[in-house]
């Protein structure tokens, strides 16, 4: 599905950021240092957390408000940068679609994948980008990584080991899987990006250790089956102090000819069995091809250039919801004690998106699905 691009002549995108808060304001100082976007307005449900932030960036004349479509319209914003907290992601990303307004959003897509097929829906419904910003896919050692087990035939077995003892307060510390929910996504979606595939089921178990300060499970190990016969398996603890990995993650990929190492901040290395198909230098480093920009940088400038020349960027919703569903497939198989298939995550979700629908149309496209997984093959 193609969406609507800017005008030949719009020059910068013109942005309202929805959601003031340490991720927002994160945003906030990355959207001012790029040449491509304009940043036009902050809107905050507290519009004192909003004029505090534009204050921050040196902008304290930049309008603000409490709702991100009405100030978009104010202010003539092209698009919508949603960095609300997870359950704000539905009504606000809806909002700005139907508004005709493309939206780059934190990730999860949404709170639930009930929640993101709808707004995949509503993308298909409006013909408006919705890009979900999966920020640790853009990093050139795992644009490294990708194209060295690319190499290397057939993958056997990935695994990435997160070891991490964050105290973050808030939201977090009572969330029931913080681990999952918040941050295993990103092993998740990484894996699918290195591996080239989409994943069929999964195995997992979720636990708090006793000396935990999370009020939800704070450890898992989840063990996927991919399309291709390829394994995926994450172990990793949010709780989990001394000897900490990297925040991206451990990473080692056994394959038909050989293995690469990745810790997660330098450079993969590559293990080819000595014929060279890794194309590693002499130091057993792997070349690395460039990712389109680092972490949140990269998403912001791919978004950009999705919307003026129509290139399919990565992280669109549609490409995106099977990383959601990895990790509520995952909560499920540990709550349950038994293998979960992604296909009964994506019927049961799509189920209750239909019944929870408020849009009618929105709700039409739904139903005009075959299966939901189809339809994000088909790109909605």
């Amino acid at each position: 599905m193609t969406f609507a691009v800017l005008p030949a002549d719009a020059g910068r995108v013109r942005v309202v950021v929805v959601g003031a808060g340490p991720m927002g304001r994160a945003w906030l100082h990355t959207i001012v240092a790029d040449d491509a976007i304009e940043l036009v307005g902050i809107a905050d449900l507290a519009v004192d957390v909003a004029d505090d932030a534009a204050g921050e960036i040196g902008m304290a004349a930049l309008p603000t408000g409490p709702d991100g479509v009405e100030l978009a319209r104010r202010t003539g914003a092209q698009a919508i940068v949603d960095v609300t907290v997870p359950a704000a992601h539905h009504p606000v990303t809806l909002a700005a679609l139907r508004a005709g307004l493309p939206v780059l959003g934190e990730k999860p897509a949404a709170a639930t994948v009930a929640e993101a097929l709808s707004l995949a829906a509503a993308a298909q419904l409006t013909g408006q980008l919705f890009m979900v910003s999966q920020s640790r896919r853009y990093n050139d050692h795992l644009f490294a990584a990708r194209a060295a087990a690319q190499r290397l035939g057939r993958a056997g077995i990935l695994s990435v080991d997160f070891f991490k003892a964050p105290h973050f307060g808030g939201f977090r510390d009572e969330m029931a899987s913080p681990l999952l929910l918040d941050m295993a996504i990103h092993q998740f979606d990484m894996a699918r990006f290195v591996l080239g595939a989409d994943p069929v089921s999964v195995l997992c178990d979720e636990y708090n250790p006793a000396w935990s300060w999370y009020a939800g499970d704070a450890a898992a190990t989840a063990a996927f089956a991919f399309e291709g016969g390829e394994r995926f398996v994450f172990t990793g603890s949010w709780c989990s102090p001394g000897q900490e990995t990297s925040w991206n993650g451990a990473w080692r990929l056994s394959a038909e000819r050989g293995t690469v190492l990745w810790d997660g901040d330098n450079p993969p290395t590559v293990d080819a069995g000595g014929d060279g198909a890794g194309g590693a230098d002499g130091a057993g480093r792997v070349a690395a091809p460039a990712a389109p920009g680092d972490g949140i940088a990269g998403s912001l400038r791919e978004f950009a250039v999705a919307l003026r020349t129509g290139a399919e960027p990565m992280g669109r919703v549609h490409e995106n919801i099977l990383s959601l569903a990895m990790v509520e497939a995952a909560m499920l198989s540990a709550r349950e004690g038994r293998r979960v298939t992604l296909d009964e995550i994506l019927e049961a979700s799509l189920a209750t998106a239909l019944g929870v629908e408020r849009d009618p149309e929105v709700r039409a496209v739904m139903a005009g699905w075959a299966s939901p997984r189809d339809a994000l093959r088909a790109g909605v």
